[in-house]
């Protein structure tokens, strides 16, 4: 990877995609740093120990910070998910999807728009957490005697950064390198565990036993935290190859077919998705709950805390429970093995060496394989999902550190990097291939 990186700041053009991929990357972090007129950021670090504080983390500490892009790309993230799930449901939605690039462009049209709702909803979630917690600040107004206005100020900043933060993305995957949206995000995460870790520097260098114990404590997590990345990356490349033999054709005087190719199916095919979607379905009504609670100690609010919070027994046995549907219903959205069946035939190919039958017997004996490595892979995203946590807490890591490694946040790292990779290498070899054909 990084010999990727070194030829292709030799390549002219290579080097202005990734130079505008740094400059757009600093302009988003620039913004998690700049704070919305009318916060009192100080009065925010108690929400570290929050829901707030967990969603915090994934931002790379804007929303700790009252930041103009403390929502950052959430709202984006949560509305492709919900349009991915509508197009199953809605037939005009899945007629667009098939649609080619036209109706590509009216999907991210309508997750656009889905975006700005959502946006809107956080930020006012979100304001009035911070009016009812008391960070809202009328310092800078003149003192006013009503904060409700300025919350509602704060809101509409909120989702002016939002849609900004989207226009950034859109700005990285057109004129830079890599998806925009999966490199902020990538960002936001490695941002954090930075964070985290420059916090317990301050402890080591007082020395002591404390000093002692924070070096050690760090250097243990750091080792695990190796070990899940080898095995995050193993699974991640792990794949089953099916070989197709395509029959031979004579059209005239020239011989067509008569190849070999795969058909390869991963065993993590649905990455992250299933616990992203899983953990949002966990997280909202605690989120809901915190707008409407007047006092947080008490009521439904608090009863979800103590069971269902992010540190509870119960999030990490019904988050496993819900990780395995979900792996299941993303895997029949994204794999349609009866219409590689259908194409298979129709251009001469045939599962090679198996005995498989074309038509619908090679569709049934593809959804078959499909399955099998979706419970796999939905095994894997479990473990990941919950042993590292468990096993952290257990320990007696911090919560900053817990959080700021997640298992989302690990798997994120882990793909964006190895598709940004990817993507550099292609760039290598087409301009290789252009200098060959010259």
């Amino acid at each position: 990877m990084f010999q990727n990186i070194v030829n292709a700041f030799k390549n002219k053009e290579i080097r202005t995609k990734i130079l505008i991929t740094i400059a757009l990357l600093f302009v988003y972090r620039l913004g998690c740093w700049l704070p919305v007129p009318g916060i009192s950021p100080g009065s925010l670090v108690a929400e570290n120990d929050t829901l707030l504080g967990l969603l915090s983390q994934i931002g790379g500490g804007a929303l700790s910070n009252g930041a103009v892009l403390a929502l950052g790309i959430s709202p984006y993230i949560n509305a492709s998910i919900i349009v991915q799930l509508l197009t199953v449901a809605i037939p005009a939605l899945e007629k667009w999807s098939q649609q080619g690039e036209d109706g590509r462009k009216k999907l991210s049209r309508f997750t656009k728009i889905a975006t700005l709702v959502l946006a809107i909803a956080q930020a006012a979630g979100i304001a009035v957490s911070w009016y009812q917690g008391g960070g809202i600040s009328d310092g800078i107004f003149g003192n006013s005697d009503n904060k409700v206005w300025i919350a509602i100020f704060v809101a509409f900043m909120l989702v002016a950064g939002s849609m900004f933060t989207m226009w950034i993305g859109d700005r990285i995957t057109e004129l830079g390198v890599g998806n925009g949206i999966s490199l902020i995000i990538f960002v936001g995460i490695i941002a954090s565990a930075g964070l985290a870790i420059a916090e317990q520097v301050p402890i080591i260098a007082d020395g002591g036993d404390a000093g002692a114990n924070a070096f050690w404590s760090l250097l243990v997590f750091l080792i695990l935290v190796i070990v899940i990345f080898t095995f995050i990356v193993w699974v991640d490349k792990a794949e089953r190859k099916i070989t197709v033999n395509y029959a031979k054709q004579v059209k005239g005087r020239k011989q067509y077919g008569g190849q070999k190719s795969y058909i390869p199916i991963k065993v993590n095919a649905n990455g992250v998705l299933p616990i992203i979607f899983s953990t949002a379905l966990l997280t909202f009504p605690q989120m809901i709950a915190r707008i409407f609670s007047a006092d947080l100690s008490t009521g439904f609010y608090a009863w979800w805390t103590r069971w269902l919070g992010t540190d509870s027994i119960l999030y990490f046995v019904i988050l496993g429970i819900l990780i395995m549907p979900f792996s299941y219903f993303y895997t029949t959205i994204q794999f349609k093995p009866y219409d590689i069946a259908r194409n298979l035939q129709q251009y001469g190919g045939m599962l090679g060496d198996m005995g498989v039958r074309p038509g619908r017997a090679t569709g049934e004996y593809l959804d078959k394989v499909s399955k099998r490595l979706t419970l796999f892979g939905a095994f894997f995203l479990m473990i990941i999902a919950i042993v590292p946590s468990v096993i952290f807490q257990a320990i007696g890591f911090g919560n900053n550190l817990i959080n700021a490694f997640s298992a989302t946040g690990l798997l994120i790292v882990v793909s964006v990097a190895l598709e940004l990779n990817q993507q550099i290498e292609g760039l290598l070899m087409m301009k290789r291939t252009r200098g060959f054909l010259k």
